[in-house]
Order: C-alpha cells, then structure tokens, then sequence
C-alpha cells in the first residue's frame, strides 16, 4: 500500500491551491520602449539647415522685397492672372470637346478616320507647344489672307489676333493629350456594357454617350484635372506671341521699374496661388467620381488632421497592455 503525499504547496492553507486547474496566470503588462530612429533625426537636422541656409542667402541677395508685395495686387498683374486664367479655361474646355471627338474616331472601325486621328495625335504630340504657337503666330507669311468661299475673307493678321493665336495654339496641343486619355478612359469600360446595350437596341452613338462615357469618366477626370493644372502653367509661353498674359504682364513692369527679377517673383506667387486652389478642387472631383469604385472614401485634410489629433490626445500614458 503506497503512502498519499499532500501535494498542497506549502504556505496555502489546506484544500485550497493557488492555480485552479485548467487556468492560465494573467498576463503582465508589456512596456513598450520605441525604437530609435537616428537617421531620421539627422536627415531632418541637415534639411533644416539647408532651409536656413537657402532662406539666408536670399536674405542677403540684392532682392526689394518691399517691390514684390507692392506690386503683388498691382492692376496690371491682376489683369495678366485673369488673361491666364481665361485662356486657360477656353483652350482646356476646347481640347476636352476635341479630345473626346478624336478618341472616338481613334476607336473607329472605320479606317479613314481612325488613321486622321491618329496622324493629329502623332503630329501635335510630336511637335513643341512653343513651336505650334510661333507657326500660328506667323500663319499670315504663307496664308495672307484668310478666304471661304460665299462666307468669309479677310487679312489674315487680322485673324490671327495674339488671343487667337494662343488660343488654337494651347487647346489644339491639349486636344492630342486629352484624346489618349479619353481613350483610355473609354477602354476601361467592360465590352459587356457596349453588348448589352447594343441587345437593348441602342445605337452606337447613343451606347456611347449614355452608357460608356458615363462610366469612363472615373478614369478621365483625374488626369483631366492634372492636363488643367498643367495648362496653367504652359500658358506662359504665349508670351511669345504677344498674348499679354501673367508673366507678360509682370516682365513689362519689371523691364520700366528694373525690378526684374521681383517681378518673376509676382508671377511665381500668382501662378502657385492658381494652381494651389485648382489642385484643391482636384482632389475633391476625384474623390467624388471615386464613389462608384471604393467602399470607403479616402479622408479628406481636414479629417485626417482630426484623425490625427483624436489619436494623439487618446494614446495612453504607461506601457502598451498585451
């Protein structure tokens, strides 16, 4: 007969034992030490001095600063910004129309029009905005005048006006562009969509219109938003032709008060402001045609800085609890 051992640890009063069967201990508290991260420190330490640095130099440089915020709302400048803006617009909504037209003819079945839209893309993607503004420009040398038959004729100088010539200039470039984003938009399209309508009885034009470009302009808009940030600022180039733009506007004031290089600073001021607002309203155009495509809409500034303030005033104190 074997003896019974009491099997009670020692110190616990009789029947009663300090882990019950089948439990696990409760965990302890995990004290989180962050990992240290010296590079970053000493990266951002060297950007910073490069700052001071710059911002120092341009201290010292021979700049009136007082002549950049005194002409900054000068009439003159806020007369070339609105110029900017209006050609901006006129040559983007033309090349949107023009580009859609061109997309649609590049994905023709016909061969005719498929190639012209091809040799139009070819030829404007090929060849400098600055270069199809001067041939614009200087139309008149070998078109003197300008003549269709039993409905216009007249000089072509007097046709090809600056407005005119940095018109067609800026929105026949941006037409090429926006007919390779147009297509690509439409070919983003599933072909089930086209069949399915084509069974209804819909005709090609109008399956087009009611049911592919409606889809397609998910893929559009963005890259339409960028192209228009993006006109903004090729607009300074009709300057060549006499367009008295922005940086025209600016340059004239610089060349009589000899404050050349203050007055690019007015230019670089205005055309950062514009493409600040429009990048914006960019990113609020895309966010709303993202609607279709995502279960949840990305934040916005505004509610990622609340996100981020919300974390910070929530983080706890002590160690991170396993």
């Amino acid at each position: 007969m074997t003896d019974k051992f009491d099997k009670t640890p020692a110190g616990s009063p009789a029947g009663q034992v300090s882990v019950s069967k089948g439990a696990t201990p409760a965990p302890e508290n995990i004290k989180a030490i962050p990992v240290r991260h010296v590079g970053r420190w000493i990266s951002g330490v060297v950007v910073i001095g490069l700052l001071i640095a710059l911002g120092y130099a341009f201290s010292q440089g021979n700049i009136q600063w007082h002549a950049v915020g005194d002409k900054l709302f000068d009439s003159t400048v806020v007369a070339g910004a609105g110029r900017t803006l209006l050609i901006s617009v006129l040559a983007m909504v033309l090349g949107v129309i023009l580009g859609v037209v061109l997309a649609v003819m590049r994905l023709s079945k016909n061969p005719v029009t498929s190639w012209v839209a091809w040799l139009y893309i070819w030829f404007f993607r090929g060849t400098p905005v600055y270069v199809q503004l001067l041939l614009w420009f200087n139309l008149a040398l070998i078109f003197p005048v300008l003549s269709i038959p039993f409905i216009y004729k007249d000089e072509m100088t007097d046709v090809m006006t600056p407005f005119m010539c940095a018109l067609l200039g800026l929105a026949l470039n941006e037409a090429a562009y926006m007919a390779e984003i147009c297509r690509a938009g439409i070919q983003s399209v599933d072909e089930g969509q086209t069949e399915a309508s084509h069974a209804l009885g819909m005709t090609q034009g109008k399956t087009m219109r009611r049911v592919v470009l409606p889809q397609a302009l998910r893929v559009i808009i963005p890259p339409t938003g960028n192209e228009f940030i993006n006109m903004l600022k090729t607009s300074s180039l009709v300057y060549a032709v006499t367009y008295n733009e922005l940086l025209r506007s600016t340059s004239q004031i610089g060349s009589t008060s000899y404050a050349v290089m203050e007055m690019l600073f007015v230019a670089s001021i205005w055309y950062i402001v514009m493409t600040s607002v429009f990048s914006v309203g960019q990113y609020y155009l895309e966010r709303r045609y993202a609607r279709g495509s995502l279960r949840s809409l990305p934040l916005t500034p505004l509610q990622r800085v609340k996100v981020n303030l919300a974390a910070f005033s929530n983080r706890p104190s002590g160690g991170v609890s396993a």
